[in-house]
């Protein structure tokens, strides 16, 4: 990266001394205060360029394979026999006697004599007058003068010139020499010798105690208490149902002026209960015993028996190997290399010119107007009504009657009865079990692991380099022109 600024510099140097006397003058090593013949002579500078080689260092990385080793934690599952002691709830049922008391209806019924008074309605029909007002409405249509202002567009079309600046480009293309560095890879091949660890697996018979859980019958019995009875029938009185029944009241005579005679009129029809006579029915009862059996159990025991089991246990031996590995080792050669790199320059050049713009230009011109406008006016005219209307006037009488009314009477009594209630109750049986219980266990595994190491290898390369030397010459004078 530093030699491109040196021959970026160098080839600027060479342009400079490729250029004439007058582009000499552009980079102030002679000046001219006149121009043609009867001028003074002038001394100008001439730019030769001088090159040589120097050493410079360079600095490459390289990269070295290293291996180490590494070890990582690899955890293990081994399970283990363990006997514990459990306890399980077997379920037993009892019975226990329970004393309760049932409360039997009994229905009796009875009559009380009700005094009530009822009201007989008694229509007549009058007619009176009844004065009312209505409103009737009158529309009227009147027309009232509106003056608006109407404000009609007026367009104009106008033109003006406008000046704008446009800036051309003009685009050059020039060339410099660029010196630049290419690394060429360049590949060898090695061999080395790598040891590494081989796991193999040797088997193993060994014998196991195994203790085994086994179920042994007991026989034995005992006495239980079972419940039975027997049906009985009873015979018991139930009181008769209540039905709803229609009852006429007693009618009276009225007298009914259009006919001019008396009329019957029948009393009010209402609904009566009535309870039937009671009956007899036969029910079944169940009256519970209970006896005691003696029955034959079977009760099953566990108990523990050691086993010699054989149990094929693995284990793993180290081997140490060894094996040829080759491999490829890259190294990076540099090489100098020059082009041509072709750059374009860009110079904006500004030009003046002149377009005519069209615009259009809107004015409001105002106009009054005036227009007849309807409108509808209502007002209400009263008139006085008259009307007949006819009504009914009722008035009650009032008439005291009586009548037995039945009503049913309950009371209960009280029975007492014995039954036997079952329940259960857990009884707790202890036993062992075996199980097997998990453990873990860590080892250390190793491992090889290649890295690479980063290595600064410093190398001498040549570089040229060019230095501009400056010489005066002095220019001879112009005689013999005209």
């Amino acid at each position: 990266m530093k030699t491109i600024p040196v021959a970026l510099t160098a080839a600027c140097l060479l342009v400079a001394c490729s250029m004439g006397t007058a582009s000499a003058a552009y980079f102030g090593a002679a000046s001219y205060k006149t121009f043609g013949c009867g001028a003074e002579p002038a001394d100008y500078c001439e730019t030769k360029q001088q090159c040589h080689t120097v050493m410079k260092t360079c600095r490459r990385v390289v990269y070295e394979k290293q291996q180490y080793t590494c070890y990582k934690t690899v955890y293990d599952t081994v399970f283990e026999d363990r006997v514990i002691d459990c306890v399980k709830y077997v379920p037993e049922t009892r019975y226990r006697e329970c004393t309760y008391t049932v409360c039997r209806p009994v229905y009796e019924t009875c009559y009380k004599t009700c005094t009530y008074t009822v009201y007989r309605p008694v229509w007549e029909t009058r007619t009176r007058e009844v004065n009312y007002t209505v409103c009737r409405p009158v529309y009227e249509t009147h027309y009232k003068t509106c003056n608006y202002t109407v404000s009609t567009p007026v367009w104009e079309t106008k033109t003006k010139e406008v000046c704008y600046t446009v800036h051309r480009p003009v685009y050059e293309t020039h060339y410099k020499t660029c010196t630049y560095t290419v690394c060429r890879p360049v590949w060898e091949t090695r061999t080395r010798t790598v040891c590494y660890n081989v796991t193999r697996p040797v088997y193993e018979t060994v014998m196991k105690d195994v203790c085994r859980t086994i179920v042994k019958p007991v026989h034995y019995q005992k006495t239980i208490q079972v419940c039975s009875g027997r049906w009985e029938t009873q015979v018991c009185e139930v009181p008769g149902p209540v039905v709803c029944r229609l009852v006429r009241e007693p009618g009276c005579w009225v007298w009914d002026p259009c006919c001019c005679r008396c009329v019957y009129v029948p009393g009010k029809v209402r609904v009566c209960k009535v309870q039937c006579p009671p009956r007899q029915i036969c029910k079944r009862i169940w009256v519970p015993e209970v006896c005691e059996k003696v029955i034959d159990c079977v009760r099953y025991e566990r108990c523990v028996v050691t086993e010699q089991v054989p149990v094929t246990v693995c284990r793993y031996v180290t081997e140490t190997r060894t094996k040829t590995c080759e491999y490829r080792v890259c190294r990076m050669v540099s090489e100098c290399r020059t082009k041509q790199v072709p750059y374009t320059v860009c110079r904006m050049i500004p030009e003046t010119r002149t377009k005519v713009h069209t615009y259009r230009v809107c004015r409001m011109v105002t106009e009054c107007r005036t227009k007849q406008v309807p409108y509808t006016v209502c007002r209400m005219v009263t008139e006085q009504r008259t009307k007949l209307c006819t009504y009914r006037v009722c008035r009650m009488v009032a008439e005291c009657r009586t009548k037995q009314v039945p009503y049913t009477v309950c009371r209960y009594e009280k029975e007492t009865f014995v039954k036997q209630v079952p329940y259960t109750v857990c009884v707790p049986v202890r036993y062992q079990k075996c199980i097997r219980v998990p453990k873990t266990v860590c080892r250390q595994v190793p491992y090889t692991v290649t890295r690479c190491v980063p290595k600064v290898v410093c190398e001498q390369v040549p570089v040229t380099v060019c230095c501009p030397v400056k010489t005066v010459v002095q220019k001879p004078s112009c005689k013999g022109c005209g």
